[in-house]
């Protein structure tokens, strides 16, 4: 592979432990955050590349933001930098929440957490979606009546992706492929569509860190195995996957148990995926987290590695770029989609109206203030709100 870069594979690395460890915001504020700093702001990645990634990581299962940043790793420098990029994203994240993990086993749950997560879900709103507006309008076009009269088919991509899902409640790989091969058609088509042609392509043990049962392991395992491989989208759209098998079929959580993994993930930096930790740790300790976390991830790596280099090979001709171009519009819309679910749930009243708006207006209008702060900020109004 030919390196071209204009950064070292370390200030990468660095890079994403930062944004592992203050990427607050789920999948679409990650995406959004790599956007502006990897393509706008240092330019070590360019504006194609970055799609190609988003392309990617929507077409392969597992999280979204984990598959974007492995695929920003490889860009420049191969299974290497794929590697350690997405180590340096993870890890962060992972040993939060483990830290969450044994707080809750000492303290019998979380007693704060529900103020705290009242505070910081509804700056998050604010916060994705400034993110998803910025993606629209880099992605799509701009909302002037010129512009989306020349990309008129991107925006009905987008819009449908927005609505579709938050009827169904989750990311639809086949909607994406379909926009992709319509958009090709349509702006693109191979030469090859008229012949038939081949696709290429040190805690206590009082809190349960190390106790667990063999079998719980290795069912843990085969599960979250499972959940990575097939299921596609960001960490919303997992979430009810692993609500069947963690409470339903396996018992390993209960109803509450499970409400507070996925507000120790929301409220957490970093992949909103990581609650995958969060549930092995209360099925099986600490070896339970490693497993649920290794086994998630594992099959979005193993899927990014192996298509990247073609895709990146491909993606220059015309009729592959016009496929991105439709999968991106109908991917973003889709992520627009979550935001409003999210929202539904996480703006219930007046205060938790006004923190979001202020979190937005807050990252537009000031420039010094970054999203770390404002997600400190709205936990503290969200316990001074709930306490007094």
């Amino acid at each position: 592979m030919k390196n071209n870069a204009t950064y070292k594979l370390t200030d990468l690395v660095v890079y994403f432990l930062k944004l592992g460890t203050w990427g607050f915001g789920g999948p679409v504020a990650l995406v959004g955050y790599m956007q502006r700093d990897l393509v706008e702001q240092k330019k070590w990645i360019s504006e194609e590349e970055y799609k190609e990634g988003l392309a990617l990581a929507q077409l392969a299962p597992g999280p979204l933001a984990a598959q974007l940043g492995i695929y920003m790793g490889f860009v420049h420098y191969g299974l290497l930098g794929a590697t350690l990029a997405g180590l340096a994203f993870v890890i962060p994240s992972f040993t939060m929440v483990v830290i969450l993990c044994v707080a809750y086993k000492l303290y019998s749950g979380l007693p704060g957490m529900q103020a705290v997560f009242y505070g910081v879900s509804a700056s998050v709103i604010g916060i994705i979606t400034v993110s998803a507006y910025k993606l629209t309008i880099k992605s799509v076009s701009k909302p002037n009546l010129e512009a989306v009269k020349s990309n008129w088919l991107l925006w009905v991509f987008y819009l449908s992706g927005v609505i579709i899902t938050v009827i169904i409640k989750r990311e639809d790989i086949l909607f994406f492929i379909i926009c992709g091969v319509v958009y090709m058609l349509v702006k693109a088509p191979p030469q090859w569509i008229k012949r038939p042609a081949s696709a290429s392509s040190l805690i206590l043990l009082s809190v349960g860190f190390w106790q667990y049962e063999g079998k719980t392991l290795q069912q843990i395992g085969w599960f979250f195995l499972k959940a990575g491989a097939f299921v596609f989208g960001s960490g919303l759209a997992i979430v009810p996957f692993l609500h069947s098998g963690v409470v339903q079929e396996f018992g390993w959580l209960n109803e509450q148990e499970f409400l507070d993994a996925v507000a120790v993930a929301m409220i957490s930096p970093g992949p909103v995926v990581i609650t995958v930790a969060f549930i092995g740790y209360l099925a099986a300790g600490f070896p339970g987290a490693c497993v649920a976390a290794l086994a998630t991830f594992l099959p979005c790596y193993l899927f990014t590695v192996a298509l990247a280099p073609s895709f990146k090979r491909i993606a220059k001709n015309p009729s592959i770029k016009a496929f991105v171009d439709g999968i991106t519009g109908a991917v973003i819309g889709a992520l627009v989609g979550a935001v409003i679910i999210i929202a539904t749930r996480a703006i219930i009243d007046i205060p938790t109206a006004t923190i979001a708006l202020f979190s937005a207006l807050a990252l537009i209008y000031i420039k010094q203030i970054k999203e770390p702060q404002l997600i400190l900020l709205a936990a503290i109004i969200g316990v001074a709100i709930k306490v007094l």
